[in-house]
């Protein structure tokens, strides 16, 4: 029986180890941190995405329409948390109505159940909304990404789960294979698949690659409407994202448990797992200070860096960002909730890694840029991987 050491335990890891395991292989899961799903997926804002922003072909895309269809019915069989709900993106002003026809096309490219509505039927779904036009995407949803992470370890009941475990040494097997050293033993495998996230580039290099992007971690700040403000959103509102920028951002969104997110603002973090303004890393910092790709991003979006780290102090700017979409919300309605960490994948020339980056080499998978929509396609990110691994 081959074996598998499957390094990271959030919900794209353990859904390899799954996969994996139910193609007859002996998994070993290795997760440094002392629970499952302790950082990307533990700490976002639990939608399940439809699919629609994402290039027409690309890993994004393909995965994305499929696994909004396979997360969904795997939280329903293993009663996990789960609503499809459906979300607007709104057009605030006629200037924005030309990027909302070309999301309409994207969804239909993509093969996404979405229809444009006019304002009057946009307020039907959100009576509080501010727009002058709107796209319906019925297949969005909210879902529990930490609690399918627990399903899938309930079902990797044969597998070798190690938490607290870091790797850290990789080499090439003496006779074949891969060796991971951790603080424990040196585990020999078959193979290697690298689902590190936030560490991947590094674990990637650990193991004698040189890949292609660097991770650059942006940290994205919430708030919460107060209990009493609550009844200002029913769902899922989304602005027209700016083609020319990186992130989509502030949004409003309604959890399972009534609660309603707000953001997330984005800024750069001090450290790779860098969750508050005070998390701090030196070698961390100068990480990505070394690398020049961060500068070469920096010239061309400080501007928006800049507007990002002022609505970052300032709780009255984040609330004009979501008054634009719902003009009811102010400042005052708004209590800080915790904030996430993406692992961006940056290219030396500062541009971002656009879609899922997935790297080989003998024995080994690597993936190396899986940011959101990933949560969503985990399972079909698994099977890809699989294959991989098989070949």
């Amino acid at each position: 029986m081959p074996h598998v050491v499957v390094i990271g335990g959030g919900i794209v890891g353990l859904s390899v180890a799954r996969e994996l395991s139910a193609r007859g292989n002996q998994v070993t899961v290795l997760e440094k941190e002392d629970h499952w799903a302790a950082h990307q997926t533990g700490n976002n804002s639990n939608v399940v995405h439809a699919g629609l922003y994402y290039k027409p072909g690309s890993f994004k895309a393909r995965m994305s329409v499929a696994g909004n269809k396979s997360i969904v019915a795997f939280a329903r069989e293993h009663g996990v948390g789960v609503e499809v709900c459906g979300k607007l993106v709104v057009a605030t002003s006629e200037d924005e109505l030309p990027a909302l026809y070309t999301l309409e096309s994207r969804a239909k490219a993509n093969g996404v159940p979405a229809n444009l509505i006019s304002s009057a039927e946009a307020r039907e779904y959100e009576p509080e909304v501010s727009c002058v036009a709107a796209l319906r995407v019925h297949s969005t949803g909210i879902i529990d990404f930490p609690g399918v992470c627990q399903a899938l370890v309930r079902l990797l009941d044969k597998a070798d789960l190690r938490l607290s475990t870091p790797a850290l040494g990789i080499r090439p097997g003496r006779n074949g294979g891969v060796e991971i050293a951790t603080g424990h033993a040196v585990l020999r495998a078959d193979a290697l698949v690298n689902c590190a996230g936030l560490q991947s580039d590094r674990v990637a290099r650990l193991a004698g690659l040189t890949p292609r992007a660097t991770i650059v971690p942006f940290r994205g700040e919430y708030y919460e409407l107060k209990p009493e403000r609550r009844h200002l959103v029913k769902g899922l509102i989304y602005p027209v994202p700016d083609a020319a920028l990186p992130f989509l951002g502030v949004h409003l969104t309604r959890m399972l448990d009534g609660s309603v997110h707000a953001g997330p603002n984005a800024v750069l973090a001090l450290r790779r797992e860098g969750y508050r303004w005070r998390d701090v890393s030196v070698g961390d910092l100068l990480e990505t200070a070394r690398f020049a790709g961060s500068w070469r991003l920096a010239r061309k979006y400080g501007r928006t860096g800049v507007d990002e780290v002022l609505r970052s102090l300032s709780r009255k700017r984040f609330a004009a960002s979501l008054a634009r979409l719902v003009p009811a919300v102010h400042a005052e309605d708004l209590v800080p909730a915790n904030a996430g960490v993406r692992a961006q994948a940056l290219l030396p020339d500062g541009s971002l890694v656009d879609d899922f980056l997935i790297e080989t080499a003998p024995h080994q998978v690597h993936v190396l840029n899986a940011p959101s929509p990933a949560a969503t396609s985990a399972l079909e990110i698994a099977r890809y991987v699989a294959d991989q691994v098989v070949a």
